[in-house]
């Protein structure tokens, strides 16, 4: 199973990826890079994958950022 959730141009050549997918028989969360060049296009090793019993503590914790801190 692997249900893209959504992409964010990280620059000219790569993406983020952010998508639910099962892994060894376990679902989570895949946060990965994409790449498109003349070399190799496909999936980089840079990345994590969040296990879903895990999820909802990432989630807590992508909260707490503080908008005004990023700028």
């Amino acid at each position: 199973m692997e249900k893209d959730i959504g992409k964010i141009q990280k620059n000219e050549n790569t993406e983020i990826v952010v998508r639910i997918d099962d892994f060894n028989d376990k679902i989570g969360v895949t946060i990965r890079e994409f790449t498109t060049s003349d070399r190799y296009t496909g999936f980089t090793k840079s990345g994590t994958r969040i296990p879903a019993e895990k999820f909802l503590e990432f989630r807590e914790l992508i909260n707490k950022i503080d908008l005004n801190d990023l700028k």
